[in-house]
């Protein structure tokens, strides 16, 4: 491995870096969710085109990932980074500006272009500079930080609403965007040797993407990881129609509450490394799914007679298995595949977001209560999770992860 595998790149700034890159695409959609309102009055727009705000910028990001992966693996990852934040910046300025809802969607669909480079990269970036149990220890905090600034992101959100207007959240990705650029080509820069360098062929793409899927050590965890990352979206997606539709919250206590599950996602990160030390990655992983799935359950049973306190309850049951889950099995779908990781990432990615464009879908246009929906959403998710979690891993060989 190059220098870059030092103690004094792995330090804590670096472990933040890559999980504002990997943060950044949930940042920027989330933190919309308390404008919603807002926007759909100025742009004069109805539910279902609200709906494409996030499906548009999911499907976007989804498909965009495919094509990154293998441009990262044959012309490195700094010319990529640096490109999608490029990109991102002016999507966010289109959105900022808009002043009908085309544009505003045109514009979700350039930030999704740009932003799904650096989400891909910042997990092939951990698996340049790491390995085995490094490796995973990085995911655990990268995915930690990026399941939880979709927390923190809608308070921030609800200020930035309240005190200058809707627009004003584009103006914060945008420059977010150009701080972490900044601290990439400072901290990180290229990661990927020359000598690790892929050709590209349209043949060769494809042969790399059918090989992965066919392979059991990357598909049962990286398909079980996307469900329960559809199934969060799904959650983000449907919260402002429970907390404030049927519960009676306003925008900032939406944003208030969304940030103290934050809370939840880093118990159940600080957590996750010891357990797999302990028990191995075999057991943590069905035992997160299994949490998560109890947290629909508990939703299933309380959602006609809801509460604030009955809703925060399943969903911090939800959200601690996630948080167990996601991580772990993300590393062990990564581990195998040191010569592919910007095309595994992708795929990952890839798996990730399209169920997310899904379940949100899924959650939002259901006819009934938002609750309900939500909680079927959830259940059918990470009991499917659940499911691949629990049959054999075949041949696979996964590194313990340290404490």
């Amino acid at each position: 491995m190059s220098q870059v595998e030092s103690p004094r790149r792995a330090s804590a700034g670096l472990l933040f870096l890559l999980g504002g890159l990997a943060a950044l695409g949930a940042l920027s959609t989330n933190i919309m969710l308390p404008s919603f309102p807002a926007i759909a009055q100025a742009l004069q727009a109805d539910a279902q085109g609200m709906g494409l705000i996030l499906s548009s910028f999911f499907i976007t990001f989804a498909l965009g990932q495919l094509l990154v992966g293998p441009l990262a693996d044959t012309f490195g990852r700094k010319p990529l980074v640096l490109g999608g934040l490029l990109v991102f910046v002016i999507g966010s300025a289109l959105c900022g500006l808009a002043e009908s809802l085309p544009v505003l969607l045109a514009g979700r669909v350039v930030q999704a272009l740009g932003v799904c480079a650096v989400s891909v990269l910042a997990r092939a970036i951990a698996r340049d500079l790491f390995d085995g149990e490094a490796l995973a220890k990085v995911l655990v905090f990268t995915m930690v930080i990026m399941a939880s600034a979709p927390g923190f992101s809608p308070l921030i959100g609800g200020l930035l609403d309240t005190a200058f207007g809707w627009r004003a959240a584009f103006v914060f990705v945008g420059a977010l965007s150009v701080l972490v650029g900044g601290l990439y080509v400072v901290r990180v820069g290229e990661t990927l040797p020359w000598i690790m360098r892929s050709p590209i062929s349209l043949g060769m793409v494809a042969r790399g993407y059918l090989g992965l899927l066919g392979d059991w050590r990357f598909t049962r965890p990286a398909l079980a990881v996307g469900l329960v990352i559809g199934a969060l979206y799904a959650f983000f997606a449907s919260a402002p129609g429970v907390l404030m539709g049927q519960l009676g919250l306003s925008a900032l206590q939406l944003g208030v509450f969304f940030a103290l599950t934050v809370l939840v996602v880093f118990a159940a990160g600080l957590l996750s490394p010891r357990l797999v030390h302990r028990f191995g990655a075999a057991k943590v992983m069905p035992a997160g799914a299994g949490l998560a799935l109890l947290g629909a359950l508990l939703l299933m049973a309380w959602a006609h007679s809801l509460t604030l306190l009955s809703f925060s309850l399943a969903m911090t049951v939800f959200l601690f298995g996630m948080g167990l889950a996601n991580p772990v099995g993300t590393a062990v779908a990564l581990q195998p595949f040191p010569r592919q990781a910007g095309l595994a990432s992708a795929l990952i990615g890839f798996l990730q977001m399209g169920m997310a464009a899904v379940a949100s879908s899924l959650a939002l246009s259901l006819p009934q209560l938002a609750s309900v929906s939500l909680a079927q959403v959830l259940a059918l998710a990470t009991g499917a999770a659940l499911v691949l979690f629990l049959l054999p891993a075949a041949r696979e060989k996964v590194a313990p992860v340290a404490s």
